[in-house]
């Protein structure tokens, strides 16, 4: 297997395959028997991707899907009874990476990743696979994909750091109502509440040309993007926020990057990015 082609899970039993090409990460879970659940293993190959990309250079855009019938259809069944032979303050709440414990980082680690992550939703993306969903910059969804916060169904709430991401794209009042119910809503209802970037019949392939579009852009002036709408909101200061734009902006007129892209422009062809 080359430098750029990865697997992450347990041995003989993978969960999540990684694969860069034209500057863009390929991430495919790949539990398709489960519908991608998540299940220890699969939570650790998250993670572990994730972190695999974190210094990755050359990439400049992820795509991420489900391999099968789902995006992802949430915790496994199964981890309820290997949870409950555990202490669960000793499970949950020791802080592995950072402020998160292992179940939110194998969200917040996509978040956290300098480049953007576009998710191409299909099937259903339910609990852990809707929080997965959302860490993602941009979600393309199919327009039969059913999307659920489904912790109230086991008699849990979200903890996989959705509560730091949702309220940032929803109103509370949606927020609270699926958070309640655990009723699956549909992709147009979740494009209306603001949950899905996009409907397509092929979100993959829309995923993917616009990852191609990304990655043919400024390497340099889509982190430093990403940076500046990560710290909007965050809730820092406009004094803050007004002093990063003119700083990260500063770093960008006449380096290599930008002078590449006028010299692309002016004469009329594609730019090309060490």
């Amino acid at each position: 297997m080359s430098a750029n082609q990865m697997t992450f899970g347990a041995e003989g039993s993978p969960r999540v395959t990684v694969e860069i090409r034209d500057h863009v990460a390929h991430v495919t879970l790949v539990r398709s028997d489960k519908m991608n659940a998540v299940d220890t293993p699969m939570a650790e190959a998250l993670v572990a991707a994730g972190e695999a990309l974190m210094g990755r250079a050359e990439v400049r855009a992820v795509v991420m899907r489900g391999e099968g019938r789902a995006f992802c259809a949430g915790l496994d069944v199964a981890s309820f009874a290997e949870f409950a032979g555990t202490d669960p303050e000793a499970r949950v709440m020791p802080r592995t990476h950072g402020d998160c414990n292992l179940y939110q980082q194998l969200c917040l680690v996509w978040r956290a990743l300098p480049v953007p992550v576009i998710a191409a939703l299909h099937g259903v993306a339910f609990g852990a696979g809707f929080q997965l969903a959302i860490a993602a910059d941009v979600r393309i969804a199919h327009p039969e994909t059913q999307l659920a916060i489904m912790e109230a169904k086991w008699g849990l709430v979200p903890d996989m750091g959705g509560m730091v991401i949702l309220p940032q794209l929803i109103r509370s009042d949606v927020l609270r109502l699926m958070t309640y119910t655990a009723e699956p809503v549909g992709a147009a209802q979740a494009l209306d509440w603001g949950l899905v970037t996009e409907l397509a019949e092929d979100p993959l392939a829309r995923a993917e040309a616009l990852a191609a579009t990304i990655a043919g852009r400024s390497p340099s002036a889509t982190r430093a993007a990403k940076r500046l709408i990560g710290l909007a909101e965050s809730g820092a200061s406009a004094e803050t926020v007004l002093y990063e734009e003119s700083r990260e902006q500063t770093a960008l007129i006449g380096g290599k990057d930008q002078r590449e892209v006028i010299a692309a422009n002016m004469q009329g062809r594609a730019p090309t990015f060490d």
